[in-house]
């Protein structure tokens, strides 16, 4: 008795003893069915993954597919006719043959995606097996004239969700300064400044003077936020900024570079930790000059992101 799978089309996996998950088909009296003028034996509609679907077997091969001197076996997805035009099915299938000899079903393991359209309602294998390799008794394929096959289908779920970039030509950076005065009595948490255009948007700085989070008690943070009343419904804006805070004596500015999605729930960005406070309050570091800082944004909109795929 031979032990070894048979060489498939594509790699197989070890055999096993539990059926196909999803549905066999046996043939009886094989010998008949190869030597008939049918080009594929059919089967009975079965469902899986939401969907019908039925089995063809070529028993001498999808010759339209170079399937010569092999079985072909493929999978038919079913009742599309009442489908809209722009429908698709994503699934992964594993098509089996049984070995009567080692009660055993050796089975295909793929791992590509097969996509079923309106233009593609049949997948599968023109070269499952070599005819002569099914056909030879101490294989334990065809006992008897008999032989049967599986298949098992996992339909991958698509949530028909995606987003859009669409990238600006020409974008142009603005630009936005602001003096923040009287910074040794701001007792406030957060100051904004006076809206700004940029672009087709308004904006405002965000200033905390005592920190904010993580730069809460220990530095000043600074964020650039978009006006959410500008923003288009359900749109993002692809922002390249830096805020800054300048250096008004020698002209050595800390600032911070990045580039986020500004949106309704994410409108602010920028430092939390924009410069230690013992360091901004010296006055020979020049950030303070007569209680006065100066704070400043820079940013190019590079794009907007737009539900689903255009």
């Amino acid at each position: 008795m031979k032990t070894e799978n048979p060489i498939l089309s594509i790699r197989p996996m070890k055999g096993r003893k539990a059926p196909p998950s999803h549905y066999s088909f046996k043939i009886e009296s094989f010998s008949l069915l190869s030597k008939s003028s049918v080009e594929k034996c059919v089967s009975e509609e079965f469902e899986a993954g939401g969907h019908k679907w039925s089995l063809s077997i070529y028993p001498t091969g999808n010759l339209k597919e170079d399937g010569h001197d092999h079985i072909s076996i493929y999978l038919v997805l079913m009742n599309t006719c009442c489908s809209p035009i722009d429908w698709e099915v994503n699934a992964t299938v594993n098509f089996s043959v049984y070995n009567f000899l080692n009660d055993e079903y050796v089975a295909t393991q793929d791992a590509i995606v097969r996509r079923f359209h309106v233009l593609k309602t049949e997948r599968g294998i023109p070269k499952f097996i070599d005819l002569d390799t099914f056909k030879d008794p101490s294989n334990g394929y065809l006992i008897d004239d008999t032989c049967a096959f599986g298949v098992e289908v996992f339909v991958v779920k698509t949530m028909n969700k995606g987003d859009c970039l669409s990238m600006i030509h020409g974008s142009v950076i603005h630009s936005f300064s602001w003096k923040f005065n009287n910074f040794s009595i701001a007792n406030l948490e957060e100051y904004e400044s006076v809206s700004f255009v940029g672009g087709d948007y308004k904006w405002k700085l965000n200033l905390y003077p005592n920190g904010h989070a993580e730069g809460k008690g220990n530095s000043i943070s600074l964020f650039l936020a978009v006006e959410v009343s500008t923003l288009p419904p359900d749109t993002k804006l692809l922002v390249d900024y830096t805020v800054r805070t300048k250096d008004q004596i020698s002209g050595q500015h800390v600032q911070r570079k990045s580039c986020q999605k500004f949106s309704n729930s994410s409108s602010a960005w920028g430092s939390r930790q924009l410069v230690a406070l013992t360091k901004f309050k010296d006055p020979n570091n020049g950030f303070l000059v007569n209680d006065s800082c100066i704070l400043e944004a820079e940013f190019k909109v590079l794009g907007l992101i737009t539900p689903g795929i255009n």
